[in-house]
């Protein structure tokens, strides 16, 4: 995952976060829901981003395993 999208995700929830504080302050309930779903959203993104980051990882032990293994032969 890149560098760009994870801090894009991560602003998104910070964004998000402000919104629901900023609703909570002014008594705004449709303000409130609107920045938490932001949240959600981008905590669900950033969620999908480790993801993607734990399967590129084991991909890359199972490539240096088998190599590993061909320069013992």
């Amino acid at each position: 995952m890149s560098m760009e999208d994870k801090i894009k995700h991560q602003a998104e929830e910070s964004k998000g976060r402000l919104k629901e504080n900023v609703g909570d302050v002014t008594d705004n309930p449709e303000m409130q829901a609107e920045g938490r779903t932001e949240e959600l959203s981008a905590e669900a993104e950033q969620a999908g981003d480790k993801a993607k980051d734990a399967a590129q990882d084991a991909k890359d032990a199972a490539r240096d395993a088998v190599d590993d293994e061909n320069q013992n032969r």
